[in-house]
């Protein structure tokens, strides 16, 4: 049977809330999780830096294997590729979200969701999926302002070989729970 997705919620009560993303790897993982702390950003330290591929979701804890083994598989489909982050961008006035944009590897990751969001977490988004690393978030317009601003020549560049399924802790903190490898 098929595990079900449920809205994100509770961590706790036999249903953990996990989320997918392509994690970003050091140096540049620790340096915009400290740059996103310092724009005044409450939860820079409880997720780490990431590009999401499916968005907190609830799944009955005796569905984790069959969630693992759709993940495995969605990675298995896809080839490593190179993402290069290259400046700013937000998703003002519709969310109060300054990013670093996904200007190389789009296709990738789009990819990668599609195969993630499918299956046993296929589930409908609130809206278009959209690359992206969030560097500040629910913060005064003036620290949204100053995000955008001051890493707008932000250039990163890294290797996606793996996607991680990440799991909710009671205390709020995003651990990540299981990697998966791209296709070899």
């Amino acid at each position: 049977m098929s595990a079900s997705f449920l809205d994100v919620g509770d961590p706790r009560g036999g249903a953990p809330t996990i989320g997918v993303a392509v994690p970003v790897p050091e140096p540049w993982g620790t340096q915009l999780q400290e740059q996103r702390a310092g724009f005044g950003d409450r939860v820079a330290w409880t997720i780490p830096t990431h590009i999401t591929l499916l968005p907190p979701t609830r799944v009955p804890a005796p569905s984790l294997a069959e969630v693992d083994r759709h993940l495995a598989d969605a990675a298995s489909f896809v080839e490593p590729f190179v993402v290069e982050l290259h400046g700013t961008g937000t998703f003002r006035p519709v969310s109060p979200t300054v990013y670093a944009v996904v200007a190389r590897g789009v296709g990738g990751c789009e990819q990668l969701e599609a195969r993630v969001r499918s299956g046993p977490l296929q589930r409908r988004l609130k809206y278009p999926y959209h690359p992206h690393v969030t560097l500040a978030f629910d913060v005064p317009e003036e620290q949204l302002d100053r995000a955008y601003d001051e890493l707008t020549d932000l250039r990163a560049s890294f290797l996606v070989d793996e996607i991680v399924r990440y799991e909710l802790g009671e205390e709020g903190v995003w651990y990540p729970a299981r990697s998966f490898g791209l296709a070899r």
